[in-house]
């Protein structure tokens, strides 16, 4: 592997998943090397961050499906999503357990695929879903620590409670 390549994440490019069916991203921002224009990444929004390991494997466990909500051209998007893109590849989650919607500004809020049926009112938002397509945690738009250590949290509820 080439530097800058990280397992799993892929943008604009197609790519095979491990059943071998072609896959597309389209959100730039979810590629853990995105850099925004003026480099302005926080201590939670950097892709080369350390992940502590319990959020890793919180990430990893249960053929979990991550769907993520964003645009290119928001600002959040742009400072957080690279740093979840680099957790989910850092935690080994495969590409096809990975679906990237990209969202614009409607006159009447936000508009793209499955905007409606999830609910996406703000953005970044990301949905997890277990293997059936229940939804078990939900991550929206800006938390006091970053998407994965958010998502961990809500994940290791699941477990417990489970």
């Amino acid at each position: 592997m080439s530097g800058g390549e990280v397992p799993g994440v892929a943008t604009d490019a197609a790519f095979t998943s491990l059943d071998g069916v072609p896959l597309r991203m389209t959100l730039e921002t979810l590629d853990p090397d995105f850099a925004r224009a003026d480099a302005d990444h926080d201590a939670g929004g950097h892709a080369d961050a350390d992940f502590d390991p319990a959020v890793l494997d919180a990430l990893a466990a249960d053929d979990y499906r991550f769907k993520v909500w964003g645009g290119d051209w928001c600002g959040d998007c742009q400072r957080q999503l690279p740093a979840f893109g680099a957790a989910l590849a850092a935690a080994g989650v495969p590409a096809d357990r990975i679906e990237d919607f990209s969202v614009t500004k409607g006159p009447d809020g936000k508009e793209g695929e499955a905007v409606d049926e999830y609910g996406i009112e703000l953005i970044p938002t990301v949905v997890v879903e277990t293997a059936d397509g229940e939804e078990v945690a939900r991550f929206v738009e800006e938390e006091d620590v970053s998407i994965a250590e958010y998502l961990a949290r809500q994940l290791a509820d699941v477990e417990v409670s489970a």
